[in-house]
């Protein structure tokens, strides 16, 4: 009896944990090293309005602060990796649905 107890509380705390975690979702706003191009002034908050799932971005790179960077860094991501695969696919895949889309060039999002 004491076991069923045991994992009923585990369960209960498990649940509130997932979801005090799903309301946790990183900084409004990012800024992106992006080498020679010039940084990416990445708006966080209103990526998630539009995209409610975060593994549509992070399953390529972990939700932690300079993951790009560090996995581009170690030869776990390549250079334009998550640009190519991630934003400019999205962005355009949107624009030709004919919703409103992000950036397609590199101008737009890159400062120099």
């Amino acid at each position: 009896m004491q076991t069923k107890s045991v994992l009923i509380m585990a369960s209960i705390i498990f649940i509130a944990g997932l979801s005090f975690a799903a309301n946790i979702r990183g900084a409004k706003d990012l800024v992106i090293p992006a080498g020679k191009q010039g940084d990416v002034n990445f708006t966080h908050q209103k990526h998630q309005e539009v995209i409610s799932d975060c593994m549509f971005c992070h399953d390529l790179f972990p939700q932690q602060p300079g993951s790009i960077k560090y996995m581009i860094e170690k030869g776990m991501l390549m250079k334009k990796q998550v640009m190519t695969q991630q934003c400019l696919q999205c962005h355009k895949t949107k624009k030709e649905a004919g919703e409103k889309a992000g950036p397609v060039s590199c101008s737009q999002c890159h400062s120099r």
